[in-house]
């Protein structure tokens, strides 16, 4: 964690609050991180043992999320911050909810795998986990730029989560092409839908993640600009704000 951008008060207690909370939201999105490895794991070679432990562990995940929000809140109540500060809580309320959401889509894969245990190998494998891959990177990314409290990634976080939209579109393609090729194949082309449109969901949540980041650091509402227009503001080339 890059406390310098934190730690700045003449309160040492408040700077530790702070570095608290922070290095809880690193936490919990390293156990985020790691479930989704292992959901994918599970997934991609049938593993029920594997799957089973990403299902439980899941609370986890939750646990952390009421902690850090009772945390936030207790600062924002006694502490009053603003500036810097302020936004940095306030997203982190946002951050560690789409993290959550995150965790709730990993347990959602791994009871995928389990249902699909029998058909695992007549999955389109290679799209599902190229998929699979860059969501994991764009994860991987955004908690790395959450860490050092800057935003030079966002622009790779964003452009891949395009790649990942093209990869879902492109996937449910083959499968409607599969229903209709044989009627036979439609319940098993829908359980698969659901893990493509579950990874889509996870790139979605991370790129909101990116947008929060964005906030705390340039102080701007981002969440409703275009994927072109959030790219040009990042990367200076729109003066003004929206």
């Amino acid at each position: 964690m890059d406390i310098d951008k934190v730690n700045h008060h003449i309160s040492g207690l408040f700077n530790k609050e702070l570095e608290d909370v922070c290095y809880k939201v690193l936490t919990m999105g390293g156990l985020v991180e790691h479930q989704l490895k292992l959901a994918r794991k599970a997934l991609s070679i049938g593993d029920v043992e594997l799957a089973e432990l990403v299902i439980s562990h899941e609370s986890q995940i939750n646990d952390l999320e009421v902690v850090i929000n009772l945390a936030c809140n207790k600062i924002l109540a006694i502490r009053q911050p603003k500036a810097f500060d302020l936004r940095l809580l306030l997203a982190i309320i946002k951050i560690i909810h789409e993290l959550e959401r995150i965790g709730n889509n990993t347990k959602r894969i791994a009871e995928m795998a389990i249902k699909l245990l029998n058909n695992v190998h007549s999955m389109p494998k290679y799209d599902l986990d190229r998929m699979a891959e860059l969501v994991s990177t764009m994860l991987n990314q955004v908690l790395s730029a959450f860490a050092r409290m800057s935003i030079e990634e966002v622009p790779d976080i964003i452009e891949c989560d395009e790649k990942v939209d093209l990869e879902y579109e492109n996937i449910v393609q083959l499968l409607i092409d599969c229903m209709i090729e044989n009627p036979v194949n439609i319940k098993h082309c829908l359980d698969v839908l659901t893990i493509v449109r579950t990874l889509e969901r996870i790139g979605d949540h991370t790129r909101h993640i990116c947008e929060h980041l964005v906030f705390t650091i340039k102080g701007e509402n981002v969440r409703h600009l275009s994927q072109k227009k959030l790219l040009k503001k990042i990367k200076g080339q729109e003066k003004n704000a929206r």
